[in-house]
C-alpha cells in the first residue's frame, strides 16, 4: 500500500498526469477538427514538453524557498536527485524526438502562411515569460508574479499547446493546408483557454492561506472565496457553455457530441460548488486538473458516430 502510494505521488507531483493530460486534449482537438492525428513523436515531444516545462517551476522552488513546508515541496527537496535525473533524461529524449519530427521537414517551413509562425513566436513567447527563473539576469519581472491574470496565462499556454501545436504541425507536414486560421481552430482553442484558465483558479484555492501573507494576490486571496466561485467560475463556465451551444446549433453538431461536450462543464461547476471544503494536493491534481483529461475523453467520445 505504502510503495502505491509513493508511485501515486510520483505520478502526479512528478507531473506525468500534466503530459498525459496534453496528449488528451491534443488528440481531441484533432479530433475536433476531424483531422488525422499526428505522428507518435509528436505526441510524445508533447508529453516530455509539458513534463519539463511544469517541473522546471518546483524544482527551482526547492532551491529559492527551501522555506516552503507544503508537502508537494517537501517531496521534492526528499528526491531532488530523481527529479534532475528525469528532467536531464527528458530533454535528452524531448531533442532526440524533434530532430526525428523535423528532419526532412526544413524545405516545408517557408511553405507555411507568416499568420502560423507570428502566432507559434507569441505562444512561446508567453510560455517563456512565465517563468522569471528562466532570466536570471533580468529582474522580478515574471508573468507569473500577477497572482490574477496568472491563471488566463497559463490557460493560454496550455490551449496553445493542445489546440494550436497539433493544427501548427498538422499544416507543416502537409503542403497545402491550412487548418490554423479556420474559425473552428480559434473557438476551440478560445473553449480550451477559458476551460484550463478556470481549472487554474480553482487550483489557487489550496494556496489560499499562504497567498493571503505575500505580494501575490490571486482571485480567492483578492475578492474571497464565495466570489471566486459564485461570481467568477461558475459564471464564466456557463457563458463558456453556452457560447459551445450557439457554435452547435450553427454548425449543426449531432446531439451526442453536444451531450458529450457538455459534461467536463457539468462537472466543473459541482466540483466548484464543493470547493468551500478543504482538500489535500492529491485532490487537486488529481480531480480538479483530472477534469482536462475527463473533457478530453468526453470531447473525442462525441465525435463516435458523427
Amino acid at each position: 500500500m505504502i510503495a502505491g502510494h509513493n508511485w501515486t505521488k510520483r505520478f502526479f507531483y512528478g507531473n506525468y498526469f500534466y503530459g498525459i493530460c496534453a496528449i488528451g486534449l491534443s488528440v481531441e482537438c484533432s479530433l475536433q477538427l476531424k483531422l488525422p492525428l499526428n505522428n507518435l513523436f509528436f505526441y510524445l515531444s508533447l508529453f516530455c514538453a509539458t513534463v519539463l516545462y511544469y517541473t522546471h517551476a518546483y524544482y527551482i522552488e526547492i532551491s529559492h524557498q527551501p522555506q516552503n513546508k507544503n508537502e508537494r515541496s517537501v517531496w521534492y527537496r526528499e528526491h531532488q536527485k530523481q527529479i534532475t535525473n528525469s528532467q536531464l533524461g527528458l530533454t535528452l529524449i524531448l531533442g532526440l524526438l524533434l530532430l526525428l519530427q523535423f528532419n526532412g521537414l526544413q524545405p516545408l517551413f517557408a511553405q507555411l502562411p507568416v499568420f502560423n509562425w507570428i502566432i507559434l513566436v507569441i505562444f512561446g513567447l508567453i510560455g517563456a515569460a512565465y517563468y522569471k527563473s528562466l532570466y536570471p539576469g533580468w529582474g522580478n519581472w515574471g508573468l507569473r508574479n500577477n497572482g490574477l491574470i496568472k491563471p488566463f496565462l497559463i490557460g493560454w499556454v496550455w490551449a496553445g499547446a493542445v489546440s494550436f501545436a497539433p493544427v501548427f504541425y498538422y499544416d507543416l507536414s502537409h503542403p497545402g493546408s491550412t487548418h490554423t486560421a479556420d474559425l473552428i481552430t480559434w473557438l476551440l482553442f478560445f473553449k480550451n483557454w477559458l476551460f484550463i484558465s478556470l481549472l487554474c483558479i480553482l487550483f489557487d484555492i489550496k494556496d489560499y492561506a499562504t497567498d493571503a501573507n505575500q505580494p501575490l494576490k490571486t482571485w480567492v486571496v483578492k475578492i474571497g472565496l464565495r466570489k471566486t466561485l459564485f461570481g467568477l467560475i461558475i459564471p464564466i463556465a456557463f457563458m463558456s457553455l453556452g457560447i459551445y451551444w450557439v457554435l452547435a446549433w450553427l454548425e449543426n453538431f449531432s446531439l451526442t457530441r453536444i451531450l458529450f461536450n457538455t459534461i467536463p462543464f457539468i462537472l466543473l461547476i459541482t466540483v466548484s460548488t464543493q470547493m468551500h471544503r478543504r482538500k489535500s494536493i492529491l485532490y487537486y491534481l488529481a480531480i480538479i486538473d483530472g477534469l482536462m483529461l475527463v473533457k478530453a475523453i468526453c470531447g473525442a467520445l462525441g465525435m463516435l458516430g458523427t
